[in-house]
């Protein structure tokens, strides 16, 4: 796009001197960001009922003397403090990266190149290059522009746009936060960060954040049963406890080991941590989740409706064929220099028809071609001023530009567009359109791009009419375009099928181009139907077409979201696939909408849940497939969470219940507490998840996290546990040992049933193999990290001690080690003989 005359062209900053600025100046954020400290995570932690119960049992130690009890259990409040915390920074950490990929784009030119840079890097005169669908960053004052218009509502409340210009030293400012929604503008900065517009006002752009969903609003209602049912156990075994021994300090005590064992404080945290950090694996996979309830859906999509040009092909345009006078040419591989001159016409109009410096990869095609057959011709006006454009819009598929050579009478115009809007802006009569429409389609079944190229006349001293219709445009003939497929989109559609997702694509093109593609890229493509014949459908048979047809072409975006909506409305759970600004409504109505990255406008990224960096179907299947396996992964979390709370519960019942000296104390669970979080958080997180993710169906919506065959599974296997721990309690009785080696037999012994649960957990989920023998490197060090610290708890006086333990040696430890690991090996050999059997 030209600059005025009068305006010097601008090569924008050195990237150098933007460093520079960038670090004199400070990033491009309003500052106004509600991350949160370490001391706001340490507030929260301390707030928790866990912590809570633990600081209320080391005051009643205190209150009966015990000040060892007391400081251990202090201790144990400041190590899982540190842990947690460490634990909510990884996942402030995870979600800063994801606000920092998915704040605004912006292209500025940097050594007079343009260039697209985070929004954050924008500095004081830098010059911004603006267009249809740009978030503008930062405060600008306009130096060029083209039909401008902005919607400035989100400072000023106002909705309708403000058509900008350019006049004397300085044009209209445009601010940060507003949406370019029409046109294009070259600008200058002028103020970045706090110092804008909107930085004044004080309103933040902070968009990532866990908002409720569904699945957290399950996980806080089944947390909130299992408390209630909990603590009500927990107060009637209490107030018995006081009854039959007398005792108030020791009931107190004995309630708060109990409260502390039914509190299943993890849930809330787990999903959390699992939704953060399985956001930022996408990332790394190029798939930016913007609002990460919409992992929770990708394992519920049924129908993935995606765009051909650039997700299922490359997006690199080049020109193939030429149709004109009557006369066909495949050019691939002609040489520059060596176009026929019947031809050079149609060239010459399609590059006077396309953008002076464009983005969209056809026109840039154009002006490559053009750039190796025309040069040194007549056909090239580089000398011509652009002075109207007619845009492309749904009612008809063509765009116009009049052009003045600054001498003639005339201005120039020329065309380009959809062959059947382009024979009919030439009024061509029947049979010629027949003839056009026979060319046509033989170039699109080459699975080519085609569009038609015209040319007209226009007096200089008349009014420029308001309809390209009104132009007597002449017919110069057809330009077919190559957009191979991408190499990994055939492969990437199978898994598709064999996951249960159907793929619909959605095209401009032809619908003999359209067919063409979805055949190369293994798509049904026995039906094809457009647009146009989609909305002149009855709801009906709109509902069995949509049910029946895997390709649409000649699609606008409006029909698009015609197709999403007929689509849910058979109950289908809809991925779509958008770039362009009259996309945000139908990437909004999509349960997952995802915008392109590359080519995408700031409007579609926006209205989009996820957002594809590289622009590639395949990234959308990786997405899936992730968003999958962190539902199976959480599931199995869950599953483990909720099994490895029932012996904790159990151990600390029975024996109030037998009278026996109480077998779990608060330290105790505080270091189980240590146990869980980490194989929750740590170890479930990072694993692969089942070898058949992508060949199950998909998850029905309404479908639990935990359903009753895993809560009763959980429940069984932690009975089992919690009896098989027990026993050896009583053995250890039994034989005379004293109570604190009794006790430290027992918790051996159950710390190495959990760290064993794990690999059944693992094993019912992925196979006996991988559950138990093949294990990551992270789950491997956790593992050896919990059976570290159990050794130094059940065989090191000192640290015994602090548990109220005698130590063990390695023989009883080992035993004790044995005894809990064989409690799951026989729910594994149980198992193993039900599977057998059924």
């Amino acid at each position: 796009m030209p600059l005025p005359d009068d305006t010097a062209a601008p090569t924008g900053l050195s990237a150098g001197e933007a460093a520079r600025r960038l670090l004199d100046q400070g990033p491009n954020e309003l500052g106004l960001s509600q991350r949160r400290t370490l001391r706001d995570i340490a507030g929260e932690v301390l707030r928790e009922p866990m912590f809570l119960l633990l600081l209320g049992a080391g005051a009643l130690y205190l209150v009966m003397g015990d000040a060892h009890e007391a400081g251990v259990l202090l201790g144990f409040v400041v190590l899982i403090m540190g842990v947690t915390v460490l634990q909510e920074r990884r996942t402030d950490r995870a979600l800063d990266a994801l606000r920092d990929l998915s704040s605004p784009r912006a292209r500025v030119l940097r050594d007079g190149v343009a260039t697209r840079v985070p929004g954050r890097e924008v500095v004081v005169d830098d010059v911004l290059l603006l267009a249809d669908g740009d978030r503008v960053p930062a405060d600008a004052v306009l130096l060029q522009v083209h039909e401008l218009a902005t919607d400035e509502s989100l400072l000023t409340g106002e909705s309708l746009p403000v058509a900008k210009r350019v006049g004397g030293p300085t044009g209209d400012p445009v601010f940060a936060g507003t949406l370019v929604v029409a046109g294009q503008g070259v600008a200058r900065v002028t103020a970045t960060g706090a110092r804008t517009e909107l930085g004044r006002i004080g309103r933040t752009l902070d968009t990532v954040a866990l908002a409720p969903s569904p699945l957290r609003d399950e996980v806080a209602r089944l947390t909130r049963r299992l408390v209630a049912l909990g603590l009500t156990v927990c107060a009637v075994l209490v107030a018995t406890f006081w009854l039959l021994r007398g005792t108030p300090l020791e009931a107190l005590l004995a309630g708060i080991t109990l409260a502390m064992s039914v509190l299943p404080q993890e849930f809330s945290v787990i999903m959390i941590v699992f939704f953060a950090l399985g956001a930022r694996r996408m990332a790394a996979r190029q798939v930016l989740a913007r609002r990460l309830n919409a992992i929770e859906t990708l394992g519920q999509t049924t129908v993935l409706c995606v765009d051909k040009t650039g997700t299922l092909t490359q997006n690199r345009m080049a020109v193939a064929a030429l149709s004109a006078n009557g006369q066909a040419l495949d050019v691939r591989g002609l040489t520059d220099g060596d176009l026929p001159e019947p031809f050079h016409e149609l060239l010459e109009y399609a590059v006077l028809a396309s953008e002076t410096a464009p983005h969209d990869p056809m026109e840039q095609a154009f002006h490559r071609f053009a750039g190796s057959h025309l040069t040194d011709t007549e056909h090239l006006h580089p000398e011509w001023a652009l002075v109207r454009e007619y845009e492309l819009s749904p009612e008809l598929l063509a765009m116009s530009h009049l052009w003045h050579d600054g001498a003639g009478a005339e201005h120039v115009v020329a065309t380009k567009g959809a062959p059947e809007a382009i024979a009919d802006l030439c009024h061509l009569p029947p049979e010629r359109r027949r003839a056009v429409a026979a060319e046509a389609e033989r170039l699109a079944e080459q699975g080519l791009r085609v569009l038609a190229v015209a040319k007209a006349r226009h007096r200089a001293d008349r009014a420029w009419p308001n309809l390209q219709h009104d132009f007597d445009f002449e017919w110069l003939g057809l330009v077919g375009l190559a957009d191979p497929l991408r190499p990994q989109v055939p492969e990437a559609v199978r898994q598709c099928r064999r996951a249960g997702i159907r793929v619909v694509m959605m095209t401009g093109d032809h619908p003999q181009t359209a067919r063409r593609i979805a055949e190369q890229a293994g798509i049904e493509a026995a039906q094809v139907l457009t647009g146009d014949e989609l909305e002149r459908l009855d709801p009906a048979t709109l509902s069995q077409r949509v049910a029946q047809v895997q390709v649409f072409a000649r699609m606008a975006p409006t029909q698009k979201l015609l197709l999403v909506q007929a689509l849910k409305a058979r109950g289908e759970v809809v991925a779509m696939t958008g770039d362009g600004v009259n996309d945000a409504p139908a990437l909004k109505a999509a349960h997952i909408g995802v915008a392109m990255g590359q080519r995408g406008t700031d409007v579609a990224r926006e209205a989009a849940a996820l957002v594809l960096l590289d622009d590639d179907f395949a990234s959308i299947v990786d997405a899936i497939r992730l968003g999958r396996r962190i539902y199976a992964n959480l599931r199995q979390a869950m599953r483990y969470t909720l099994a490895v709370h029932v012996p904790i519960i159990l151990l600390s019942l029975l024996p109030l219940l037998l009278g026996l000296p109480l077998l779990l104390l608060p330290v105790h669970i505080a270091f189980l507490e240590l146990v869980i979080d980490p194989s929750c958080s740590v170890v479930f997180e990072a694993q692969e998840g089942p070898p058949d993710l992508m060949e199950q169906p998909p998850r029905r919506a309404s479908q639990p996290l935990l359903v009753l065959s895993d809560m009763g599974a959980a429940l069984w296997q932690g009975a089992a546990i919690a009896l098989g721990v027990m026993g050896v309690y009583l053995l250890a009785l039994r034989l005379g040992l004293p109570g604190p080696q009794a006790r430290a037999q027992a918790f051996v012994a159950l710390v190495a049933a959990n760290a064993a649960l794990i690999a059944l957990t693992r094993a019912m989920a992925q196979g006996w193999r991988q559950g138990w023998l093949q294990w990551p490197p992270v789950p491997r060090r956790v593992l050896a990290a919990t059976l570290l610290a159990l050794a130094g708890v059940g065989l090191w006086p000192p640290l015994a001690g602090l548990f109220g333990f005698a130590a063990l040696g390695p023989l009883p430890w080992a035993a004790a080690v044995l005894a809990g690991v064989g409690c799951v090996a026989v729910l594994q050999g149980w198992l193993t003989f039900r599977r057998a059997s059924a």
